[in-house]
């Protein structure tokens, strides 16, 4: 399985930005996947997580009503639109696949995905 990111760039407090990850793999279309971040000196963490068929999306709390994560699955694609971003939200974002087969729960954490891509960097100026 792999993952590719891109999109990342810099963009002023409240601008937008799409990021975009490209996967390929034999089970992706029965996998939820997510985009995570990694600030310096931070921990990766969980920003959104949709699920394997696309019809249920949870947030962290911190991007709720400013993101939407979406997918293709014709195009093995998950998408991270970013509205109204903030400098906190400056980090190297990463897309990864839930290793759990057909789940479409709500609780995601960076334990249970894998096969992380590169990462896209997103800088925020105040």
């Amino acid at each position: 399985v792999q993952l590719v990111e891109s999109g990342g760039g810099l963009v002023p407090a409240g601008g937008s930005l799409r990021l975009s990850c490209a996967a390929s793999g034999p089970t992706l279309s029965l996998c939820a996947l997510g985009w995570f971040r990694q600030a310096p000196g931070k921990e990766r963490e969980f920003v959104a997580a949709i699920n394997w068929s696309g019809d249920s999306a949870y947030y962290e709390d911190s991007v709720k009503g400013r993101f939407t994560i979406s997918r293709d699955n014709r195009n093995n694609t998950v998408y991270l639109q970013m509205n109204n971003v903030k400098p906190e939200d400056t980090a190297v974002y990463y897309c990864g696949i839930d290793r759990r087969l057909l789940y479409s729960g709500n609780d995601y954490t960076t334990a249970d995905f894998g096969s992380w891509g590169q990462g896209t960097q997103v800088t925020v100026s105040s």
